[in-house]
């Protein structure tokens, strides 16, 4: 057995989500693009890319990684861009959107012969949280003033909307949409191609994709625009889980449970969201509370049902661990990074990468 904690991506899971991403792209004529931000576990690219069309990125380091590792389309994106790092930007990218005029203003020139596009913040958006919601109020993500973005016109192609979050309402994505086409369809029909960016749930059990793919498609034929996706979590979720240990049994009021993980360096997410992880099936007569084993005194998992009295040794699998968990994991407290195993489609298990000390030292100086 492999030691815990690890990562594991089951690929037959995968399959089944880029199954639903090739279908939105058929029915809908939309490409799809990975948002690296979310997960860019590249290990299994060999996998998505025959699915997708290529990825959209969030830094220099992600836009290299899409080019290296993915391939296809490879759109470059940054809140900003810095002067030691447009050149390199550049050079690995066929589209770059630009999240201010100013930005574009700066950098168009050097990115000529490349496709330039621009971010719109639509002040519309769909998010459980504030600190996720891309329209919030005195936003710095993208554009809003027709008049100012009429002056740039004639230096972009394209333009980059991303405004939900895990929206799985999609007569909701559709009045927003609705909302955008009234704000900016003057502008919308000026352009090649416009991305609505990620956070939609079509992967989700009983997702109307059908109607989702109507739409696109009738945005597209509006305005003659090539429609792109971004999908983040949509291509990942339910693909892995983190697989952990039980070190230690105690009881202060509740029974707890302490694991050879940590919230805080692994599943970074739930502390900053404040949401409790998912563990399947959480159900039988035994309740604890599984608890991480840094020293910050929330590290705390949740608290979950069993059928029996936990023991230590027992294994507990942490569901949906793809998204939003390789890519901000860390070494607080020196506790074990996860290594990243694959489950493949036999059921067999291949570890692909896994840290020990010598990368918790490399890390620091």
């Amino acid at each position: 057995m492999i030691q815990t904690p690890y990562y594991q991506i089951d690929r037959a899971a995968l399959i089944r989500n880029m199954e639903k991403v090739a279908l939105l792209r058929e029915l809908s004529g939309a490409r799809a693009l990975l948002a690296l931000k979310c997960f860019a576990t590249w290990s299994v690219f060999d996998t998505m890319r025959q699915y997708m069309d290529g990825t959209t990125s969030s830094s220099l380091y992600e836009v290299r990684l899409g080019r290296e590792k993915f391939g296809g389309e490879t759109h470059a994106y940054s809140v900003a861009y810095a002067d030691h790092e447009i050149d390199e930007v550049i050079g690995h990218a066929d589209k770059i959107i630009f999240n201010s005029i100013s930005q574009l203003e700066r950098f168009g020139d050097k990115a000529a012969g490349i496709t330039r596009g621009l971010r719109l913040n639509p002040r519309v958006s769909f998010s459980g949280f504030d600190l996720a919601d891309p329209a919030r109020p005195f936003s710095r993500l993208g554009e809003w003033d027709v008049a100012r973005i009429e002056t740039v016109m004639d230096r972009i192609s394209g333009f980059m909307i991303h405004y939900n979050c895990e929206n799985d309402d999609f007569d909701l994505f559709d009045r927003m949409l609705g909302q955008i086409e009234e704000t900016f369809g003057g502008l919308l029909g000026r352009v090649e191609w416009v991305s609505l960016g990620g956070g939609i749930h079509f992967t989700g059990e009983g997702y109307p994709l059908e109607r989702l793919a109507a739409r696109l498609r009738a945005f597209a034929d509006r305005f003659g625009v090539q429609v792109y996706l971004e999908p983040g979590e949509a291509a990942i979720t339910r693909t892995a889980t983190l697989e952990v240990t039980v070190l230690d049994l105690l009881n202060n009021g509740k029974d707890l449970a302490i694991v050879d993980s940590s919230i805080e360096a692994h599943m970074l997410d739930l502390l900053i969201y404040r949401q409790e992880a998912r563990i399947a099936p959480n159900e039988g007569a035994h309740r604890y509370m599984i608890c991480g084993k840094s020293c910050l005194a929330g590290d705390v998992f949740g608290e979950f049902a069993f059928p029996g009295p936990l023991k230590v040794g027992d294994r507990i699998s942490v569901q949906d661990a793809a998204g939003y968990t390789m890519v901000k994991k860390n070494w607080f407290n020196g506790v074990k990074m996860p290594a990243i195993v694959i489950r493949e489609s036999d059921g067999s298990q291949t570890l692909v990468r896994d840290f020990g000390y010598e990368d918790f030292a490399a890390a620091l100086s």
